[in-house]
């Protein structure tokens, strides 16, 4: 067997390995940890979701743009409310808001702004 087929063959047994490494480690997990990666996934989806859907509701209400909230609550699970408080209060900005994300609407639930409701839908 010359050199080049020694090599070959050495390239070809690094990828048979490779392949069966990643078929092993895709075995089944446990379900604590699918459940956790799960509850991971929704609530990074809901906070991106409010992330890109209240800014502009809050710009159309107050002519005033919002970039990063100053407050995050969640239960992790079914709701998350970010909070912003305002810049420009004496210029005729807000001085907070208040948006709510719950997941089984999958929208917008509640906006208040300056303790005015602008959006209140039911569950």
């Amino acid at each position: 067997m010359s050199e080049a087929q020694k090599i070959m063959m050495a390239v070809a047994a690094v990828f048979v390995i490779g392949f069966v490494m990643v078929g092993l480690s895709k075995e089944e997990q446990p379900i604590e940890q699918v459940e956790a990666a799960a509850k991971i996934r929704n609530n990074v989806a809901m906070q991106t979701m409010a992330g890109e859907k209240c800014p502009p509701k809050i710009k159309e209400a107050t002519g005033e743009q919002v970039f990063f909230p100053s407050e995050v609550v969640s239960d992790k699970e079914t709701y998350v409310t970010l909070k912003w408080v305002g810049e420009n209060a004496d210029k005729g900005g807000f001085k907070n808001a208040s948006c709510t994300l719950h997941a089984s609407l999958g929208g917008i639930s509640e906006l208040i702004i300056d303790d005015k409701v602008i959006i209140k839908k039911k569950m």
